[in-house]
Parts: C-alpha cells; sequence; structure tokens
C-alpha cells in the first residue's frame, strides 16, 4: 500500500511539473520536465525542441529542428547514442543545473549534459534561443559567455551560423561535426569534421579510423586555401579566429531572414546549403569533395590527380609508380 501511494506520489508530481509546457517558449525551471509528445518552440518561433522518431524508426530522440520549415529538418540530437525504444521519455532539469533524457517508467537516464560547474549554482534555468542554440544559465544573467552549458559546444552533425567549429585553448572543449550513421539512425557515424590547431590551423574531413579524406588547406585571410569557392558571396560571411584562448571557425547569414547551415552527411561530405521559401526545399551552396578524386592522398603523396585523364592518377615528370596497376584501379 505505502509502495503504491509512493508511485502515486511520484506521478501526481511529475504531472504537475509537466503542465505549463505546450508550445511555450519559456524557459524550463529546475525539475521541471519535457515530456514525450510536447514541444517547446524558440522566442522567435523559427526553432523547436522535443522527443521525435526518424523516418523508418521507432526510435525515440530528444532534438532540436526547425519550426518554420515544412521539412522538419533535425539539427542537433540529444541521446544520439542512447535511443528511448517508447514515449516514455522527458527532458528534465536537475537543480543542479544538469539536463538530462530519462524515462518516467523507471527513471534510467538516457543522457546527461554533464555540466561541471566551479561555483554553486542557484537559480538554474534552460533556454532554447531563437539562433537554435539550447542554453543552461543562471536565471538572472543573459550574458552569453556565462552560459554553464550550451548545445553549440556540442553539436551533432550540423553547424548553425554562430556555432564555432574549433577548440578552446583553455578549457580543451573540441567542437567537431560527427554524422549520422544513416538517414534514419542519428548515431554517431563514421566521419567528423573539425579544425586542426596543429601547425597551419585548416579544416579536415576524417573518416573511419580517423582517416585523412580531404583538407581544405590553411586560412588565407579570406577562405582555406583548398577550398577557394569557399568564399565571399552574397549569403553569408566566414570568420576565423585564432588567438590565444580559443581557435575557431563560424559563419554568419548576411540577412537574418536566410536560414544556412552546414551538415557533415552520413555518406562523409559536408554541404552548405539554404532554404528556399518559393520552392520550399534546401538549395545546395557548396559541396566538399566534389568526388572521390578530392579524396586526401587519392593518388599517393605524390601523385597528380586528373580525372579528365586514364588512369586519373600520374607521376611528376621524371618519376614513375611504385606499383602501376594500383592506379588503374582508382
Amino acid at each position: 500500500m505505502a509502495e503504491s501511494l509512493n508511485k502515486l506520489a511520484f506521478l501526481c508530481c511529475f504531472c504537475l511539473s509537466t503542465l505549463p509546457f505546450s508550445h511555450a517558449s519559456d524557459p524550463i525551471l529546475p525539475n521541471q520536465s519535457l515530456p514525450d509528445g510536447k514541444f517547446i518552440v524558440s522566442s522567435n518561433g523559427a526553432f523547436e525542441m522535443g522527443f521525435f522518431s526518424p523516418d523508418n524508426s521507432k526510435n525515440r530522440f530528444f532534438g532540436i529542428w526547425y519550426k518554420v520549415i515544412s521539412t522538419g529538418t533535425v539539427l542537433w540530437v540529444a541521446n544520439r547514442d542512447s535511443p528511448l525504444n517508447d514515449t516514455s521519455g522527458a527532458l528534465t532539469l536537475t537543480q543542479d543545473g544538469n539536463l538530462i533524457v530519462r524515462n518516467t517508467t523507471n527513471r534510467n537516464v538516457f543522457w546527461s549534459s554533464r555540466g561541471n560547474y566551479t561555483s554553486n549554482i542557484q537559480n538554474p534555468v534552460a533556454q532554447l534561443l531563437g539562433s537554435g542554440n539550447l542554453v543552461i544559465r543562471d536565471a538572472k544573467d543573459e550574458n552569453t559567455e556565462n552560459y554553464l552549458w550550451q548545445s553549440f559546444d556540442h553539436p551533432s552533425d550540423t553547424a548553425l551560423p554562430g556555432m564555432k567549429i574549433g577548440k578552446n585553448l583553455v578549457t580543451g572543449l573540441d567542437r567537431v561535426l560527427r554524422s549520422w550513421k544513416n538517414g534514419d539512425d542519428p548515431s554517431m557515424g563514421s566521419y567528423s569534421y573539425l579544425l586542426d590547431s596543429h601547425g597551419f590551423p585548416q579544416l579536415f574531413l576524417m573518416g573511419s579510423g580517423s582517416v585523412e579524406r580531404f583538407r581544405f588547406g590553411p586560412w588565407n585571410g579570406e577562405t582555406f586555401s583548398g577550398a577557394p569557392t569557399l568564399k565571399k558571396n552574397q549569403i553569408y560571411t566566414l570568420e576565423f579566429v585564432f588567438n590565444r584562448e580559443e581557435i575557431y571557425y563560424t559563419f554568419h547569414p548576411i540577412s537574418s531572414s536566410v536560414f544556412v547551415r552546414l551538415v557533415l552527411n552520413h555518406s562523409g561530405r559536408p554541404e552548405r546549403s539554404s532554404w528556399n521559401h518559393r520552392t520550399q526545399a534546401w538549395t545546395n551552396l557548396l559541396t566538399r569533395p566534389n568526388d572521390d578524386y578530392d579524396n586526401y592522398r587519392n593518388c599517393y603523396g605524390y601523385g597528380i590527380c586528373d580525372i579528365n585523364s586514364s588512369p586519373v592518377c600520374s607521376c611528376l615528370d621524371k618519376f614513375k609508380p611504385q606499383n602501376e596497376e594500383d592506379w588503374w584501379e582508382e
């Protein structure tokens, strides 16, 4: 009897704590939960967060997606490697300022923001911003430099404007895009997109086993030298920052009405695209590598790659390949 009353009390408390959330832009307060089936929309109406299932999957994930785009493109996933298999999930802000995804049946935790705070948190709140960034902050402090945790520091496969790709040289935090496993599975795939801070900093596309697949070359003041088409345009601007505290690369739309994103797709190609309101579809602005022969070291260390030649790979003048049959296979 006592056990039944305890369960009833827990369910009543849980129901009361979730009542305010139904398409609201208000922040989540400590011990409040956002259950599966309810959603929070950013104050500008651009983004929405809640539980979802990918196409052809019954698994449940907590994520963020575009609210104003008909395709509902998912941008960020919390429990990408630990899905729920039913609709019992809820996102909860704990009293000590951590976000957790757990089921309400046995309260098992499937994901946690794992904030490591150096000071006592008095009034933590979690809020979905108009930029698509989910943040934990002090209720009385909206300074972006003082966020306790933010999803922009822990990206999935997508970079949004203002999100940094790169490393905090003080804390060691490295912001890396990691592909989905496939179109129906947001768990970590084989590819990553990162800024290498060693030597001349440059962007790298890495494959399975940390194999370098493509490099974008060092920053030359306007763009990355290995991707000359990634330069000033009428849709977005690029920004590269390198100082004692951090090194990162980001981008900003020229117009606030334009939605621009950078996605590392599950095939291992970074794609920058913008949303076309007229056609209601994404317009591809840039894809790298263009084809398999753009891949890093495809013709080995000192080879020349020319897709208009046969074989595609050749040697510098007065050199010859160690095994020419391998090049014919390319």
